[in-house]
């Protein structure tokens, strides 16, 4: 039997879809969180084996002896994952550790979680990526902005979304920038004017996509977190051919295997020094799937189901999942504190049957997700932009 280790399976909450589908395809599934077992949810403790509680999963003494626990009672593991970008290292480290061959390890970390690595195999992939500088000093900063102008995106080169990101628009948001930030290393990269649009896949163990979908973030996310503004993406579950062959492409230059993942890029709104209105534009890689409830909306605009899928690649590096309707569903999000044109009763009256999903984010991801969110399908994008308006202003 598959002896899958799964690490923090109750965060984000939907994430126990991915350990249900991979019980229910006879995977032996073992979990290990900080969360107490009896305040699991029944559906994940359903989904579950067997639960280690540790005290914190920052403490890797504590999460290395569970694995070894996993190991003595169970025999060699063949999968350690959590499908979660904060953890990305940590997973890594522990597969280095107990050699377990299926993803990542400690050797790999670099090029896929500093910024200023992935774009060595962007344009391996023959994407174009933003000009850009290693911070060092003030004076060493203001040469790179005589090159490429204001205004520019500084942020850590090991960050995770768009947490400690800075918009500096002139001198003064530069000195304020060097007087707050923190004593890492920070990428600053020219600024890129345009929507954030993605390609997320899952790949099979020889690097094919046996499943393609993506995301369009209409709210900007780098501002959603420092201005603390409203939050609103859609899922489509079809995609520009220029997206699809550039994804596929970076998909190759990273040499992914076994995964879900998420890869960010911009699709430019005017002419810049980097290319014309319409180009794609490369951003980051994200070595899991999109976030929060990101893949429950791909469901709802696919017809499908999108955690089995990735449980189907678990089990049997294919599946017969397809899709059964093209559509788009998007989430709207508002911010705790403003006051709304329409009520939820409103919201939910005009538009009936399409609004599939509302309620409260999870408090740990309202930075990037807000706090109140409304989930619609429809049919085209403008129709989700026209609901995203409704629901935002």
């Amino acid at each position: 039997m598959t002896n899958f280790i799964y690490l923090s399976p109750n965060f984000p909450a939907n994430h126990w879809n991915f350990c249900n589908k991979l019980k229910e395809n006879g995977i032996n599934v073992l979990g290990i969180g900080d969360c107490p077992y009896d305040n699991l949810t029944d559906e994940l403790k359903g989904s579950l084996n067997e639960y280690y509680k540790v005290s914190s999963l920052e403490n890797y003494d504590e999460v290395y002896r569970a694995v070894a626990f996993f190991c003595f009672k169970y025999g060699k593991v063949d999968y350690i994952e959590t499908n979660n970008e904060y953890w990305l290292e940590r997973d890594a480290r522990l597969r280095t550790d107990f050699n377990v061959n299926t993803g990542f390890h400690s050797e790999d970390m670099d090029i896929v979680k500093f910024k200023s690595r992935m774009k060595e195999n962007y344009i391996k992939a023959g994407v174009p990526v933003a000009r850009y500088h290693m911070v060092d000093d003030y004076e060493g900063c203001l040469k790179f902005i005589e090159e490429v102008g204001y205004p520019l995106v500084a942020k850590p080169d090991n960050g995770v979304g768009a947490n400690d990101t800075h918009k500096i628009k002139n001198e003064d948001d530069l000195k304020k920038f060097f007087e707050t930030k923190l004593d890492v290393q920070y990428i600053m990269e020219e600024y890129i004017f345009g929507e954030v649009e993605t390609y997320d896949s899952v790949i099979n163990s020889k690097g094919e996509p046996i499943f393609e979908n993506g995301n369009v973030t209409v709210a900007n996310l780098m501002e959603t977190v420092s201005e603390n503004k409203n939050s609103c993406f859609y899922e489509r579950s079809r995609l520009p051919e220029d997206l699809l062959d550039a994804g596929r492409r970076t998909v190759k230059a990273f040499g992914v295997r076994s995964r879900f993942v998420h890869m960010e890029f911009f699709r430019l709104d005017r002419d810049q020094h980097i290319g014309k209105k319409g180009d794609i534009v490369a951003l980051e890689v994200n070595m899991r799937p999109p976030g929060g409830i990101a893949p429950t909306m791909m469901n709802y605009c696919n017809g499908t189901d999108a955690y089995e899928i990735w449980a189907d690649m678990i089990a049997y590096d294919q599946t017969d999942r397809g899709r059964s309707r093209d559509g788009v569903c998007c989430f709207a999000s508002r911010r705790d504190g403003l006051v709304f044109e329409l009520t939820p009763e409103q919201i939910r009256e005009k538009y009936g049957d399409h609004l599939k999903e509302e309620g409260r984010v999870e408090e740990a991801l309202s930075g990037a997700m807000a706090n109140y969110m409304f989930l619609g399908l429809f049919d085209t994008e403008q129709e989700a932009r026209d609901f995203a308006k409704d629901v935002l202003k």
